[in-house]
């Protein structure tokens, strides 16, 4: 169990590390084209949401294979934001998008700077 731990979150690194990647190299649409074959790679085609049963069945493509029913089905809660228990294509793009802090620097510090230079204008 804690080598399988360790292996996720060792997948979970290597994720936050390549997704940033991708987004410097392919651009806004081009990240949300790759995010956007990633959920139908994972998704059941009848529902058109990523349920249990498709991830577990497509989970070892993604190199998955080994976690438990118990770590898929935490996947599928931490994205599920209107709990019915599978994740939609938005709610798939949005955890991974979560999952990879290091996305988010660049608009964190174009906020920052808005909110300076709109506070520079209000006092």
């Amino acid at each position: 169990m804690a080598a399988q731990q360790r292996q996720v979150q060792q997948q979970a690194v290597d994720f936050e590390d390549y997704l940033p990647v991708m987004a410097e190299r392919l651009g806004e649409e081009g990240l949300m084209q790759e995010l956007a074959n990633g959920f139908r790679l994972l998704m059941d085609p009848a529902r058109g949401l990523i349920t249990f049963d498709s991830l577990r069945r497509n989970a070892p493509l993604l190199g998955l294979g080994g976690m438990s029913d118990a770590d898929l089905r935490g996947m599928l809660a931490e994205g599920d934001f209107d709990g019915d228990g599978a994740l939609s294509e938005m709610e798939f793009c949005v955890l991974m998008v979560r999952l990879s802090p290091d996305l988010m620097d660049e608009p964190r510090r174009w906020l920052d700077d808005a909110v300076a230079q709109a506070s520079q204008f209000l006092f």
